[in-house]
């Protein structure tokens, strides 16, 4: 939805409720708030079973076995790009995936891993000759609107990366995977594209893109699973089942990508 700047900080802030970690600290603190009241059977209950419910949460959310299936169902929706003589279309699209601001030790501005891995795959289909223009889509997407715009970042890196300038177009005014696509048709009209970004992300990307009226050739740009969810579960190992801080964060990807879908669907944006 187009935010204005208070809502968009209402938005960013809402989101921390989907984190599991944030449910992970809210078990947690239920548990430590029982434990602390004077003690009874009922609430000796109650203790147990919400240190339950923590210890849950964090082998659902935290396990890599798990976190690699939940992610690897978005990343099986669309089957990975391979250029043929007829894949030419008017643009390549690439949605920025963060930005670093600068500040007292980072000495310049840079663009994110996922930004810099996906502009690399724009560049590339652009070096294959299959459209004349690559639009890099992402504005401020901080609270406060301080740091630079990421496609800013983003068109510095395609043009080390050997995209002429004239190449190049820039959208800067998005903060949103939906504003991404309104924004981006209010550059380049209706046309057929190619959508860059990263696997997990492109199920919601591509129906906010068709619902503006592009025609959408999706091109998944790094993906967290190496395998269909059926094979991650038939070639686990056993520290498939240590809970880590990465598993965490994928199922964090995962979970932020589903409810964006489901919260889009209900307000008629997909």
């Amino acid at each position: 939805m187009d935010l204005a700047p208070l809502w968009f900080g209402i938005y960013k802030a809402a989101k921390y409720a989907l984190y599991p970690l944030s449910w992970i600290a809210i078990a947690g603190l239920l548990t430590l708030l029982a434990a602390w009241l004077p003690v009874t059977p009922r609430r000796t209950t109650w203790v147990r079973r919400f240190a339950f419910c923590t210890l849950l949460l964090l082998l659902l959310t935290a396990t890599p076995l798990l976190s690699t299936m939940y992610v690897a169902w978005l990343e099986g929706w669309y089957p990975p790009f391979q250029a043929t003589p007829t894949s030419r279309v008017d643009a390549i699209v690439v949605l920025a995936g963060g930005v670093f601001a600068k500040g007292s030790l980072r000495p310049t501005d840079d663009v994110s891993d996922a930004s810099r891995q996906r502009t690399a795959c724009g560049a590339d289909l652009w070096l294959q000759g299959l459209a004349p223009k690559v639009l890099l889509t992402g504005g401020v997407a901080t609270v406060l609107q301080t740091g630079p715009p990421e496609s800013h970042e983003m068109k510095r890196w395609a043009l080390r990366l050997g995209v002429p300038e004239s190449a190049i177009l820039v959208e800067e005014k998005s903060r949103t995977t939906y504003e991404n696509a309104v924004q981006s048709k209010a550059v380049l009209g209706a046309g057929h594209i190619l959508l860059v970004t990263a696997a997990y992300h492109l199920p919601r990307a591509v129906g906010l893109f068709e619902k503006q009226g592009f025609v959408v050739t999706p091109v998944a740009c790094g993906y967290e699973s190496q395998h269909t969810p059926v094979q991650v579960w038939a070639q686990n190992t056993l520290f498939d089942f240590l809970p880590t801080a990465k598993a965490l964060l994928i199922t964090t990807q995962a979970v932020d990508e589903v409810v964006g879908m489901l919260v889009y669907w209900a307000a008629g944006k997909l």
